[in-house]
């Protein structure tokens, strides 16, 4: 009887642990230093959170300020060789000479999030082949 007890509380201390893991995990932080087209829409410079939402590789990305959500753009999870020494945006330059946003790293992590569908695919995604 004890030990039903205990391990009945085992089990929701670690679906808890691991709840908490998975939510915190789907979260970072983003420093903006130029203005950045993400997803069509202007962000401009300023420190912002990244959420993520999705299962497995593919995820719906968040750009938020405060309580306000800037932008939402789909990602693609991608693995790196080693952990990003840093927080990281990496930005690629369009035609008409804006910016946009084309991947996030983030310190300490062997991933980063690939945004938009052409990018996704460019890191390994599915080609539809």
């Amino acid at each position: 009887m004890k030990s039903s007890r205990v391990s009945k509380g085992l089990v929701l201390g670690l679906a808890l642990l691991l709840a908490t893991s998975v939510f915190a995990s789907n979260t970072g932080s983003l420093n903006v230093q130029e203005p950045l087209m993400i997803s069509g829409k202007q962000v401009p410079v300023g420190d912002y959170k990244v959420k993520w939402e999705g299962t497995g590789s593919n995820v719906e990305v968040s750009i938020v300020k405060g309580k306000t959500v800037l932008a939402t753009a789909p990602a693609r999870l991608v693995d790196l060789k080693e952990s990003s020494a840093s927080d990281a945006a990496v930005v690629r330059k369009n035609d008409d000479g804006s910016r946009s946003l084309s991947e996030i790293r983030f310190s300490g992590k062997k991933f980063a999030l690939a945004l938009g569908t052409e990018q996704a695919k460019a890191d390994g995604g599915d080609t539809g082949k």
